[in-house]
């Protein structure tokens, strides 16, 4: 069975900006994909959770096993709120918005019961709408940006953590007016 990777793009640094595509060759399957009984083979951590091993991409794209790829952040991992938002900043800079959704994927998971839950929900969506951007992929970008809006909505009245707030929103309802905004509002020491 040969599974043919969708075309890929280029990434380079900025802030949510479609970039030129590149082809990615056919390769077959292996072990933790889709065998010929159509059953999927999950990696597993110690304790037998699902747990993605694959090798990705710049985009967070699955690369075959033993390609190597880019570092990936550690899952579940506890930050705190602004360490949350320096860390995403420094993966958004560097061109790999899927990256920074996983950052902000930790911080909503910690925060499920807290009264700022959906913030982090609603940065991960923007996040992974830049990535769908970046990817080529204009509707599934549409999706989750208008996802992203309406899930910080009720924070676009306040800056939590100096979360410009109002500017991303507003820029998750038109992205087309350009290069997505800073999360800060300010620069901190750890932003650059």
């Amino acid at each position: 069975m040969y599974l043919s990777l969708s075309r890929a793009y280029v990434v380079s640094p900025g802030h949510c900006s479609p970039v030129h595509r590149v082809n990615r060759p056919s390769r077959p399957a292996r072990s933790g994909e889709m065998a010929q009984t159509g059953r999927m083979d999950r990696d597993r951590d110690p304790a037998g959770r699902p747990r993605n091993a694959r090798p990705r991409d710049e985009l967070g794209r699955p690369l075959p096993y033993g390609t190597q790829g880019v570092p990936r952040q550690r899952e579940g991992q506890v930050r705190t709120p602004e360490q949350t938002v320096d860390e995403a900043q420094r993966l958004f800079d560097s061109g790999r918005p899927f990256h920074a959704h996983e950052v902000f994927e930790d911080a909503w998971k910690a925060a499920r019961e807290a009264d700022d839950a959906d913030l982090w929900k609603g940065l991960a969506q923007l996040a992974v709408g830049c990535t769908h951007r970046l990817r080529g992929n204009p509707e599934g970008a549409d999706r989750l940006l208008g996802r992203a809006a309406a899930a910080l909505a009720p924070y676009a009245g306040s800056s939590p953590y100096d979360i410009d707030v109002a500017q991303l929103q507003a820029w998750a309802q038109q992205p087309e007016r350009g290069a997505m905004p800073r999360l800060r509002k300010t620069q901190g020491p750890n932003t650059q």
